[in-house]
């Protein structure tokens, strides 16, 4: 890695993302000429975070000439987690959805899918069959309230979020298999389609 820039903001993408990257370029002494593809994390997620992002990461791999890689959101973050398994353990990377709904996969330690992405409504017996063997890493902004209903003791509860390092882990492994998007129908994973809500409030004084 010769460089990471991050930024925890919330409402800000718009604003800060091209910035973000002439500064991070600059401080890295890199040329956009010099880059050999645009990475992006592709879903799920935010769905104006993962628009903005994508949006940004097509029109970079369009302008240069180069290719685009989409990294699964979920295997970024499952990526965090190996460090700290045994061979036989699990990882189960998930972002927070409503309520006690979640969206998840579970992986092993060499990344292979055992239960595919999908949205979950987490309870007590959620990932019984993988518990009752061996050790379950979860991670990811849904920890917080799935360690509430998930008391096994086979359960470890890792506090790590997504990280623009780890997504540059799969993309680099994504770039020597020659595994690019088509940059003019890449599209994110929002998995649900986004709905506007409409006010309950009543537009008449």
């Amino acid at each position: 890695m010769v460089a990471i820039a991050e930024l925890f903001q919330e409402n800000v993408h718009a604003q800060k993302v091209m910035p973000l990257i002439d500064t991070l370029l600059q401080q890295a002494g890199v040329r956009k000429d010099e880059l050999c593809a645009v990475a992006v994390s592709s879903g799920p997620g935010s769905y104006t975070g993962l628009r903005i992002g994508v949006s940004t990461a097509k029109g970079l791999a369009y302008a240069l000439g180069i290719p685009l890689i989409g990294v699964d959101t979920l295997d970024a973050l499952a990526c965090r987690a190996l460090p700290f398994m045994a061979a036989e353990d699990l990882v189960v990377p998930m972002v927070d959805a409503r309520r006690m709904e979640v969206y998840c996969k579970v992986l092993s330690g060499e990344m292979e899918e055992l239960l595919p992405l999908a949205p979950l409504i987490v309870d007590e017996y959620s990932f019984e069959s993988y518990l009752s063997s061996r050790k379950l890493f979860f991670l990811g902004d849904a920890n917080v309230k799935v360690r509430e209903v998930i008391k096994h003791e086979h359960a470890v509860f890792v506090p790590l979020l997504n990280s623009a390092e780890t997504v540059g882990t799969v993309a680099v492994e994504r770039y020597r298999e020659s595994r690019f998007e088509d940059v003019a129908y890449f599209e994110p994973n929002y998995l649900k389609e986004f709905r506007v809500l409409k006010s309950k409030k009543s537009l008449l004084l």
